[in-house]
């Protein structure tokens, strides 16, 4: 399996990262060379089409982390043809264990300038194994203007063995500055039926009920996947929809915004970040680790990779200066654990925005699908009850709420707001 298989309906892009992973092989030795190759793709190529700083775009769910991934293998493979998928540097790349290949996620709500110099740090040391240093930062569209102007020198002058790839929702979501000295690579929606179709041969998904899984995800991967394969996503989506189209009164509306957000928090480990809390003035952190069972495999094994690295086997041995280090960690467990729930209640919102979308559709006759087909009947009831200016109002109350919490606001009241905004008299109605 190629490493170009994940990206559903991406043919254009695919195209471009093929070309540039060949370029990046001219003069050499020790990889084939694209005037040796059968593809098309490698014929007539010159250095050019390989670039040190790249943009990776498009909506959520198209696969912008896998095409970086995907990228980023083809540049490191030592097969014959560029993301084999099948040698050790794709496998180890597509494994994110390997050593030349770096992700910088968001953690929190925004990149930190620490973060991204340490970064910049890494992009100046020679690969140790691999053929490239690759450089992959999610989110890039969360970074400060401050955080990029530390980032804009090492990509206009980056070392030869050096590639950027940064990962955005749009080009105009970056910094003109940073824009412009990045090849940009757009992805686009893919359809519905290919996002079917990767269902069925992934998960062995009855061709009728991963349509359906593709149509409510909007064609987003992860999320079909996740209706596919998960019970509790799936159970999510139900009660997100019907809270919404039940709201009727101000307390209906503080009540379904408070279970939409205890729900999203429960699942996320809201009792661990309650006993992290408690644990960050005790003298025996460990303690929080046996009595908590919210807690993550990966958190623990991260709190024991801690205490491995600093020499000590409990806790109890941890030095004053090493406390801090701890309590370093467990702040950034919960940073990554609020900016989860946070994700995921967008992902929520999105959901939202589709049902008031189909809404709006059955309003104006509009002859397309409808992407929520198993709310039909609850769908056509409020198009018939309510106007086309109340849905677009409500459509515009939800996208607020998507602003207002990627801009940090506290989440519970951004959905109280939103969900008042919902109710049938929000317009006088």
């Amino acid at each position: 399996m190629r490493v170009w298989d994940s990206l559903v309906g991406q043919g254009q892009a695919v195209d471009v990262l093929m070309k540039a992973a060949w370029a990046s092989r001219i003069g050499d030795a020790t990889v084939a060379q694209p005037e040796g190759s059968a593809d098309p793709r490698a014929e007539g190529l010159s250095t050019q089409a390989m670039a040190q700083a790249w943009l990776i775009t498009g909506p959520p769910g198209s696969g912008r982390s896998n095409a970086a991934l995907a990228f980023a293998a083809a540049l490191e493979c030592t097969g014959e043809t560029p993301g084999c998928g099948t040698c050790n540097e794709c496998r180890s790349v597509i494994a994110r264990v390997h050593p030349d290949v770096r992700h910088l996620d968001a953690v929190g709500v925004t990149i930190t300038v620490e973060e991204t110099r340490a970064m910049v740090a890494d992009s100046y040391t020679f690969p140790s194994i691999g053929r490239r240093r690759v450089i992959i930062i999610e989110d890039a569209d969360r970074m400060l203007e401050r955080t990029t102007n530390v980032l804009l020198k090492a990509i206009e002058e980056p070392p030869a063995e050096t590639v950027w790839i940064l990962i955005a929702p749009s080009a105009e979501d970056m910094l003109p500055t940073i824009r412009s000295r990045c090849r940009h690579v757009a992805l686009v929606v893919p359809p519905a039926q290919a996002v079917a179709e990767l269902l069925q041969n992934r998960y062995a998904v009855e061709p009728e009920q991963a349509l359906h899984f593709a149509r409510a995800a909007q064609s987003h991967i992860g999320r079909a996947a996740g209706l596919a394969t998960d019970a509790e996503t799936r159970d999510h989506r139900q009660l997100t929809i019907r809270a919404a189209l039940g709201v009727q009164s101000t307390g209906e509306a503080v009540l379904a915004a408070m279970r939409l957000f205890n729900g999203y928090e429960d699942s996320e480990g809201k009792k661990a970040r309650e006993q992290e809390a408690k644990a960050y003035g005790k003298a025996h952190p460990d303690d929080e680790e046996a009595q908590d069972p919210s807690l993550t495999a990966e958190e623990k094994r991260e709190r024991k990779d801690l205490k491995r690295q600093l020499g000590v086997e409990t806790s109890r041995e941890l030095k004053p200066a090493q406390r801090g280090m701890w309590r370093d960690l467990i702040k950034m467990q919960e940073k990554r654990r609020t900016r989860a729930v946070r994700d995921r209640l967008d992902l929520a919102l999105l959901d939202l925005l589709a049902v008031y979308r189909d809404v709006l559709t059955v309003q104006v006759g509009a002859q397309v699908p409808l992407v929520n087909e198993d709310f039909s009947a609850q769908i056509t009831q409020v198009a018939a009850s309510t106007s086309p200016l109340l849905t677009v109002h409500r459509m515009d109350a939800i996208s607020t709420a998507r602003e207002r919490l990627a801009a940090n606001v506290a989440p519970q009241l951004a959905l109280e707001a939103m969900f008042v905004s919902l109710r049938p008299s929000a317009l006088g109605a």
